[in-house]
């Protein structure tokens, strides 16, 4: 949905791919309106790949983290520590600021039952919040469908994650904020006017009011963005412009014109790193911590830090002992992050115990769920137990 062009042959396409993505949603228009300007969004960031979370939070203090990693391991002196004898990735310096003033946070040990070490399976199962893969639903979607709006929320990047299709419609993903509208070829523009404006009942009048939604939407975006100032120098990295749009599609839903973001996702990688993970895994995340840096900076420009807040996770983590590649094969629990000014700076959770492993894997203590329930509930005031399918307790992430 970057770009829309329009042959006027094209208007039932263009109104049927509208109607399929609001499809199912009586009383869209009024919920929607009620839900936009002035909302909290979160933000969500995947670490595609698998990161390694023992490398990203260290456990410097431990020996048999050493022990495990002769080649790989995070050497003391570089660590940035923390306190409870954790510290983080040197790459990540750029956070420290952040960690610093309260607003960082550590998830220890997260992970859900019967670990899955495919790709595709264990990120399905993110994605979805269902660890027995029964959903083709993803939780986001069906946060889309709680509120009753398919563009509360976007994913910036080329391919629709499964976290964001819903039952009735898949909502959109913008390759680029400035080319997220419709566009229409020199001479068509007035007879897809008299289309739009023709008498029609039934399913053609219900095409009709969403291909009219879908247009109110982009326009209010481009109208909005327009104004946008960056507030903050982002470095040269893909993700960093992701980050970037993100923060112009906040600034574009800010206030009663706004276009009622409310949650906002991206990815980087690949961390899947079974080879020389020190030099992917420490470029990765150096890009990361410079461009959430640059983003967080933005938003406190803006006057905007206060209703965003950041999340990040991977679909798995990687195994305690290196491989004879100098890198890590595919694991169980890991680490998530998350970070700003509603957040409970700190580390949530215990540290992994080295000593204790399930089939060389770190085992998990927090269910992923629970993060996101608090997410769900605590900031975006929405019922988590609905969007879940269940009570999940959170390790206590947010103020």
């Amino acid at each position: 949905m970057s770009k829309l062009s329009m042959q006027r042959r094209d208007f039932l396409k263009i109104s049927a791919a509208a109607a399929y993505t609001i499809s199912g949603m009586p009383g869209f228009l009024a919920r929607a309106a009620a839900q936009a300007g002035g909302e909290k969004t979160l933000v969500v960031i995947q670490l595609t790949g698998g990161n390694d979370g023992l490398n990203t939070l260290i456990p410097y203090s431990n020996p048999a983290y050493y022990a495990a990693r002769p080649n790989i391991a995070i050497p003391k002196s570089d660590v940035l520590t923390l306190g409870q004898g954790l510290g983080m990735h040197p790459a990540l310096k750029p956070l420290m600021g952040l960690w610093d003033a309260g607003q960082l946070a550590w998830m220890e040990n997260v992970g859900y039952p019967n670990p899955n070490r495919s790709h595709f399976a264990s990120m399905a199962i993110w994605h979805t919040a269902d660890p027995s893969q029964a959903s083709s639903e993803g939780w986001i979607g069906r946060i889309s469908e709680q509120i009753g709006d398919p563009f509360c929320a976007s994913n910036i990047g080329t391919a629709t994650p499964l976290a964001l299709l819903a039952q009735n419609y898949s909502l959109p993903t913008i390759d680029s904020v400035d080319n997220f509208q419709v566009k229409l070829p020199a001479g068509v523009q007035e007879a897809f006017n008299a289309m739009l404006g023709s008498q029609r009942t039934g399913e053609a009048a219900y095409l009709e009011r969403a291909t009219r939604s879908m247009l109110k939407h982009t326009s209010v975006v481009q109208a909005n963005i327009g104004k946008y100032k960056a507030g903050a120098s982002y470095p040269d990295s893909k993700f960093a412009a992701q980050m970037k749009d993100i923060a112009r599609l906040i600034a574009a839903s800010a206030g009663d014109t706004g276009s009622g973001q409310r949650v906002l996702y991206t990815s980087l990688g690949s961390f899947d790193t079974h080879a020389g993970q020190r030099g992917d895994q420490d470029r990765l995340l150096g890009e990361l911590a410079e461009g959430l840096k640059a983003f967080y900076a933005d938003m406190e420009t803006q006057g905007l830090a206060d209703g965003v807040v950041v999340m990040g996770f991977s679909e798995f983590g990687r195994r305690v002992a290196e491989n004879d590649s100098a890198g890590t094969d595919h694991g169980e629990g890991s680490v998530m992050f998350a970070l700003g000014r509603g957040v409970k700076g700190g580390i949530h959770g215990d540290s992994p115990d080295l000593e204790r492993l399930n089939d060389g894997d770190v085992i998990y203590k927090q269910d992923f769920r629970g993060v996101y329930a608090e997410g769900l509930t605590r900031w975006l005031d929405l019922d988590a137990r609905k969007i879940l399918g269940g009570d999940f307790k959170g390790p206590g992430w947010l103020v």
